[in-house]
């Protein structure tokens, strides 16, 4: 998960003539980071749609009950890892935008460059990311809690939707533009969640952003 900050590197506090040097302690929240970074560098995994606790706690040398001190729950583990889903992507989001809501009255032209910029910003962060598209696409929450999947459907519309603002003044002219809009701001979004999902089928050899210049030329 190379976009969450990188931890500290351990340094020694052995004193000349120490024989072992003592172990630095994590500082707080440092563990949390620890485990989101491990869980989703194991979703990076073939077959890693089922993660379980004890397999995450292996990887990180600790006991399961050190991972529950941190988190409730696995399924909160995985809430931490959509937080930062959100929060990296709609916050690249709103600078493409300038603002909450983009602005229906810019030039036609400047919406669809607007979308095509958030299409890519989309794509590009799976393709950094590749265990967080697991997340994404749904695969590694088929067996968690349903309100998982729930947030990221609720991801993806919030996506539509500034899609569909960016392209209201493209369709202005249009004798439907509302529908229109919302039409275009559909196919871009199934192309993101088909793209994605093309990535982690492949084991995340098929890049998502192949071809997107044409592939958007077509649909802009």
């Amino acid at each position: 998960m190379s976009e969450i900050s990188p931890l500290p590197e351990s340094a020694s506090t052995a004193e000349a003539g120490d024989v072992v040097a003592a172990r630095k302690r994590p500082k707080p929240g440092e563990r949390r980071i620890q485990i989101l970074q491990a869980l989703a560098a194991m979703l990076e995994q073939p077959g890693a749609e089922r993660i379980t606790t004890a397999a995450l706690a292996a990887r990180l040398s600790v006991s399961e009950a050190a991972l529950y001190r941190h988190f409730a729950s696995k399924a909160q583990m995985f809430e931490g890892l959509i937080d930062f889903i959100e929060q990296s992507v709609f916050t690249l989001v709103q600078q493409i935008t300038g603002r909450d809501v983009p602005d229906p009255a810019q030039p036609a032209d400047a919406g669809a460059r607007q979308a095509a910029r958030i299409v890519a910003l989309v794509l590009q962060f799976g393709e950094r990311n590749p265990g967080m598209v697991r997340v994404m696409v749904g695969d590694a929450l088929v067996f968690e809690h349903e309100r998982l999947q729930q947030r990221m459907n609720q991801f993806f519309d919030r996506i539509e939707s500034t899609l569909r603002q960016c392209l209201r003044a493209t369709t202005a002219a249009s004798s439907t533009p509302t529908v229109d809009a919302q039409v275009a701001a559909s196919v871009l979004t199934a192309f993101v969640v088909g793209r994605l999902q093309g990535y982690a089928r492949s084991g995340f050899r098929r890049l998502p952003t192949e071809h997107l210049e044409a592939s958007l030329a077509l649909m802009l």
